[in-house]
């Protein structure tokens, strides 16, 4: 269980906020958080890579020359792998690099990594009616109040998609968007700060509880 401060537009601190999921044993827990990021990263393959053999190079199909008398080695091909041109040799071809996790060690994993992050976290009134229109500069000040600087890669988490909020930024380098139902373990971890509303937080422990 975390304690946070909510803070409001200006940066304020106006209430408290309780973070409570079930997490993984502190023995276990990073052994499940490494192989759900191994995992999405692993299924983030589009393993499209693909050469051409022997067989499939176009041409080839006459001799080269005849097979005794010219002195040269013999040859079959003009597409074989030891040409110019010719075809390779164990080459990759499409595979699916996909590995299968339970869900409930999913969501595990997935509550494991957010909560290991309690120091990181910075929660936020919802903030939708200052932005009455899309503007970045406003709500990079905004976020550099909460405590997140400009340098620091900043993960902004709502609880539903807001059209302002989104347009404001996604032309801020640091700062990712994202809503609290599609959460993954790979940008809870990767992020120096992580910016939650006071709905979001209510959201993702009603999603992702046990």
């Amino acid at each position: 269980m975390v304690d946070c401060a909510v803070k409001n537009w200006q940066g304020e601190e106006v209430g408290q906020k309780t973070l409570e999921l079930k997490v993984a044993k502190e023995e276990s827990a990073s052994h499940v958080v490494h192989r759900a990021l191994v995992r999405q990263l692993t299924n983030a393959r589009q393993g499209n890579a693909s050469t051409k053999t022997r067989a499939e190079v176009r041409g080839g199909g006459r001799k080269p020359w005849r097979q005794k008398g010219t002195g040269r080695a013999r040859a079959g091909s003009t597409r074989s792998p030891l040409w110019r041109g010719g075809g390779v040799i164990f080459g990759p071809k499409p595979k699916e690099y996909n590995l299968n996790m339970n869900r409930k060690e999913r969501r595990l994993a997935l509550r494991t990594a957010f909560g290991s992050r309690g120091e990181d976290i910075i929660v936020v009134e919802e903030f939708n009616e200052q932005l009455q229109r899309p503007k970045t500069k406003d709500l990079v000040e905004a976020i550099s109040r909460w405590g997140s600087q400009p340098e620091q890669k900043t993960l902004l988490i709502l609880s539903e998609r807001s059209e302002n909020v989104y347009l404001s930024a996604r032309n801020i380098e640091n700062v990712k968007l994202m809503v609290a139902d599609q959460l993954n373990v790979f940008d809870l971890l990767h992020a120096d700060k992580i910016v939650v509303t006071a709905s979001a937080l209510d959201k993702i422990q009603e999603v992702y509880g046990a």
